[in-house]
């Protein structure tokens, strides 16, 4: 008997697009998944651009309207990666339509965007994720392992940064990630969202924040041209930035934890600095984006002159989902947390549940971000909005 197939239906074909599609045509080489993705087809705008791109990613069809995708009965599962903007409408009208949801973060605008695109997920009662892949390493899936067994103990601090630096050159143009009725927020949503969804899944729920942003470069070139995270400005012509350059906030934690976050796309000499830090009573954790395979612990029992941080390189079958790759010691990338991520979005298709980060998250990291975004215009710790 063959394996059951889903087809797959992607709106967006750029940047994120690869890494979705790579995974999705990766995974059973590396899985043994019952439920296996088939490129069925994939939607953009741009036709030359969208007919490109479904012949080099692998896609069986293409279209150029994303309304004309849904309809379509040949697809199972919407895949959204385009801009933050059109994420509800979308995800929303597949629901309704039957299909399977994947959705790349934030998942949405606001929170109550959020909260509707998740009603109509459980409405339909489709399996629903979300795309903080980041959470597949198995570097981060072994530290929520040992925080779980009680390794560290009572935790007591995360501090965590994302420090970017491709947009500090003040002639870089305005790009949809800079602009507000696209975007919603700028290093907030696009990579704090990142940090926060990792602190809520190894630490725990948020409870209050207080936080600033700034931006530090008001006006930028318009765009006539982007690729990628590249772009090409028009010279002629500017506008201006209202999004965030840089946000930070510290916060609290239901466990008592307390938490410190830097999210900047201005740190020069930082490309893709990912970093967190954890602190319990009876040892710590860290790990850096970068060097993704090497989780670093310590433990306070330890005996006297040998105690220190120790590199755990996380490529042993031991490490959640890195025994599916290669023999220990050779690394794997960027590219395969979303192969891992896939994996279980496939097996929650088999067996008919939504695996985390689901929407549920999507909508509690909402609820962080909006809360981010409020203390900076108050000025004063804002709690958490609960469900």
């Amino acid at each position: 008997m063959g394996k059951k197939k889903v087809r797959i239906g992607m709106i967006g074909y750029k940047f994120v697009a690869k890494a979705h599609s790579h995974a999705f045509r990766d995974l059973p080489f590396y899985f043994d998944p019952e439920t296996v993705p088939v490129l069925q087809a994939i939607a953009g705008r741009n036709e030359d651009g969208v007919r490109e791109a479904a012949e080099k990613m692998g896609f069986a069809s293409y279209e150029t309207d994303w309304r004309r995708l849904i309809e379509r009965d040949d697809i199972d599962l919407i895949d959204i990666v385009s801009p933050n903007h059109t994420h509800a409408e979308i995800a929303i009208a597949a629901a309704e339509a039957g299909k399977h949801v994947f959705c790349e973060k934030p998942l949405a605008m606001t929170l109550s965007e959020a909260k509707r695109m998740l009603e109509a997920v459980q409405k339909a009662g489709v399996v629903h994720m979300i795309g903080h892949a980041y959470r597949y390493a198995p570097a981060v899936q072994y530290a929520k392992k040992l925080i779980s067994e009680g390794r560290l103990g009572k935790i007591y601090h995360i501090r965590a940064t994302y420090l970017q630096d491709f947009i500090i050159n003040p002639d870089f143009p305005l790009v949809w990630r800079l602009r507000k009725d696209v975007t919603g927020s700028g290093a907030l949503g696009d990579i704090a969202a990142h940090i926060l969804d990792l602190a809520r899944f190894l630490v725990g729920e948020f409870t209050e924040v207080t936080s600033m942003m700034e931006t530090f470069i008001k006006e930028r070139p318009l765009e006539k041209a982007s690729f990628g995270l590249k772009a090409i400005g028009d010279k002629t012509a500017k506008g201006t930035v209202e999004v965030d350059d840089a946000t930070a906030f510290l916060a609290r934690f239901e466990n008592g934890a307390l938490g410190v976050f830097d999210a900047t796309r201005v740190a020069a000499g930082n490309r893709n600095g990912n970093r967190f830090e954890i602190n319990g009573e009876k040892g710590s954790i860290r790990w850096d984006l970068e060097n993704m395979n090497n989780l670093q612990v310590y433990f306070t029992d330890d005996e006297p002159g040998l105690q220190g941080f120790r590199t755990i390189n996380c490529t042993e079958e031991h490490h959640p989902y890195a025994g599916a790759y290669w023999p220990p010691g050779l690394i794997i990338g960027y590219e395969h947390t979303f192969i891992n991520l896939m994996s279980d979005l496939m097996d929650g298709i088999t067996n008919g549940y939504s695996p985390s980060p689901n929407f549920v998250d999507g909508v509690r990291n909402q609820a962080v971000l909006d809360a981010v975004e409020k203390s900076a215009n108050s000025r004063q710790w804002e709690k958490i909005e609960r469900e």
